[in-house]
């Protein structure tokens, strides 16, 4: 009953979060949306396909802040820190993490939770082993406790690895632990990128 009530406080948490913070910053997010149209040719969010909880397929939105076709040119699906395929526009909303802002619709749509593991691609799930795979009992997050640990930072195995610590130790209080380190995360510009300046998760072609 304890964890059920404070699965039910999680929810409420986060959509009262998610709402007040569209409202809130409802003027920040129509200038971004016309700076990216005005600046670059193509649709202002990107939207992809990625697995929920207990792999769910739902479709996550972010602000686009790489050319079109990106996918197909250079590196990829890596971006590295001065990758040409990043627009100007990109590049500031990469550094302040505003182009998570339209998974704030994600949250009160109930696809995903404030925190969480990153939502992964198809092709990243199937790779898991079983224990990797509880990872996937949790609505992923903007932010997780992989996210306030190193972020992009942190190998492959590490991320996943302190993904399935977050879902077996999982409770309110740790959610509200990683909220407040995700704001200091963010102030210091924490892990946008891995070694070498690469980033290896799927952000391309936004």
């Amino acid at each position: 009953m304890y964890r059920v009530a404070q699965s039910k406080a999680k929810r409420i948490f986060d959509v009262a979060i998610a709402a007040s913070a569209i409202v809130v910053l409802s003027p920040l997010i129509c200038i971004i949306a016309l700076a990216i149209k005005l600046s670059s040719r193509g649709p202002v969010i990107f939207k992809q396909q990625r697995c929920g909880m207990d792999n769910r397929p739902f479709t996550i939105y972010k602000f686009r802040t790489m050319i079109e076709g990106a996918q197909d040119k250079g590196l990829g699906y890596e971006v590295a820190r001065d990758d040409d395929r990043i627009t100007t526009v990109g590049k500031m909303l990469r550094n302040a993490s505003l182009d998570e802002l339209p998974q704030l619709i994600n949250i009160i749509r109930g696809d995903m939770s404030l925190m969480g593991p990153r939502p992964m691609i198809a092709d990243q799930v199937s790779k898991l082993n079983s224990r990797q795979l509880l990872r996937q009992r949790a609505r992923p997050g903007i932010s997780g406790w992989a996210q306030v640990n190193g972020r992009n930072a942190l190998d492959w195995s590490r991320r996943i690895e302190l993904d399935t610590w977050y879902v077996e130790n999982w409770d309110f209080h740790l959610d509200l632990r990683i909220f407040w380190k995700t704001i200091v995360t963010l102030l210091r510009r924490e892990g946008i990128y891995g070694e070498g300046g690469v980033n290896r998760t799927i952000r391309v072609n936004r």
